[in-house]
């Protein structure tokens, strides 16, 4: 298991740099699964029991899922044949290699942007979180309700998020190197795990209740809007698009059914897993269900107080990587830049930015954090961005790559109109999502 961390952070690493990842000994088929369903699963899961609401129950978005996932696995098995045919180790390289360095850019900009909205979804969860913890540790301590005593600035969820912020995250963020992924770095599926089985268990063991208090679900039928909606959840759920180039390229056996098979069984598995957390959630709580599951659940429940525990202590060992990654992204540049106009000192040039990048991507994402603290709004827009990953640019490649790679007529024409396909069903996941977000928080406003 440390093998298959060490590995597992050294791709991750790798997939901001266009060197090649030193992985040491190559990955085998289990080890590449492991690393895809870490790299899928995880804040999103909190999502999927409200999105299976939105949805129209559990048949409707069951259906949206099984659809989306033609398109998922299409998309890693486009990557795989990319890396292939291009020979780059890493998405963004692989995008310019194929389809010119303007894509490529926009490849770079989506990325951190992507990585961007991760960090500020992943602090909405520990804040969340927190809440529900410094709620529980406050009727502890003083056995009284906290809404029946006066307001302290120093008991307040918010206020601990900041605290962890600065002495625990921050520290964490600024190294180069983050060394202690490695024991950490398989908490993450851990925790999904735990939380699914957890969510179901609760399903069969919470006490029957009044017909009255009974939850009310959705009729089972809605329209296609309502269906399409929950599309940027399930994108931002099953996403390890972002990675795949990284794992593909580090494995034994490259071949391409091979690499459609790891595709599949990982999908399948991520289908099951955030299914079962959907379903079970929503049965519980019908469309009184929370956009984070974990908070309709009491402050006092041990079973998901040790869930609330795993995933808050994996996001936090998780985030750092998101920053090394988004950051390095926007640092590579600033070093390029500062080597061509002859600056010396580039190692401390090197630490001062790192440092100043650092400290405003933790403070921008928690700022936005504390005012945004509906995570849905944040999935929403992060499932726009992700489906660049999952649809647009592995229809751009497949597309580039028909126009130079020796096929017959028919299999150029078939794919090429695939990779159209694709790139449509993205540019419009992209579109509806950004305009649902900016529509829920105009009406808020």
């Amino acid at each position: 298991m440390e093998e298959l961390a060490r590995e597992s952070i050294s791709l991750l690493a790798s997939a901001s740099s266009k060197q090649p990842p030193d992985v040491g000994p190559r990955l085998g088929s289990m080890g590449a699964v492991f690393i895809m369903l870490k790299s899928a699963l995880g804040a999103g899961l909190l999502n999927f029991p409200w999105a299976f609401d939105r949805a129209g129950g559990v048949h409707s978005a069951v259906t949206v899922e099984l659809i989306s996932l033609v398109f998922l696995i299409s998309g890693l098995i486009i990557l795989g044949y990319s890396s292939s045919i291009s020979g780059q180790l890493t998405y963004q390289a692989v995008v310019k290699e194929l389809c010119g360095n303007a894509i490529g850019q926009l490849c770079e900009i989506c990325f951190v942007l992507s990585l961007f909205m991760i960090s500020v979804a992943f602090l909405i969860i520990v804040n969340d979180q927190l809440e529900k913890l410094c709620d529980t540790l406050y009727e502890l301590v003083t056995t009284t309700s906290k809404s029946e005593m006066p307001y302290h600035f120093y008991t307040d969820h918010q206020f601990a998020l900041v605290l962890l912020c600065v002495f625990l995250i921050t520290p964490l963020s600024i190294s180069k190197a983050i060394s202690i992924q490695k024991y950490t770095s398989v908490l993450g599926t851990l925790a999904a795990t735990y939380l699914t089985v957890a969510i179901i268990i609760k399903y069969y063991t919470m006490p029957n209740i009044p017909d009255h208090q009974t939850p009310l679900y959705s009729s089972g039928t809605s329209s296609w809007a309502s269906m399409f909606s929950v599309i940027p959840t399930i994108c931002f759920g099953f996403q390890c698009h972002e990675a795949s180039i990284a794992i593909y390229s580090s494995m034994e056996n490259q071949r391409l059914s091979h690499w459609a098979l790891i595709s599949v069984v990982t999908m399948v598995i991520c289908l099951l897993i955030y299914s079962l957390t959907g379903a079970y959630g929503y049965l519980t709580f019908g469309k009184a269900v929370d956009p984070d599951i974990l908070m309709s659940y009491s402050t006092h429940d041990k079973l998901m107080l040790v869930a609330r525990l795993l995933f808050g202590v994996s996001i936090i060992t998780i985030y750092p990587i998101i920053v090394l990654l988004g950051r390095s992204v926007i640092q590579d540049p600033l070093l390029s830049w500062w080597r061509r106009r002859g600056g010396g000192l580039l190692a401390k040039f090197e630490s001062r930015s790192r440092y100043v990048l650092t400290v405003l991507w933790i403070t921008t994402t928690l700022l936005i954090a504390v005012f945004v603290p509906d995570i849905s709004k944040v999935i929403s827009v992060i499932g726009g961005i992700s489906a660049f990953f999952i649809f647009i640019f592995p229809g751009l490649c497949l597309i580039f790559a028909m126009r130079s790679e020796p096929v017959s007529c028919k299999t150029s024409i078939a794919l090429t109109i695939w990779g159209i396909v694709t790139l449509i069903c993205g540019a419009f996941i992209f579109g509806q999502s950004i305009t649902i977000a900016v529509m829920e928080l105009l009406g808020k406003i």
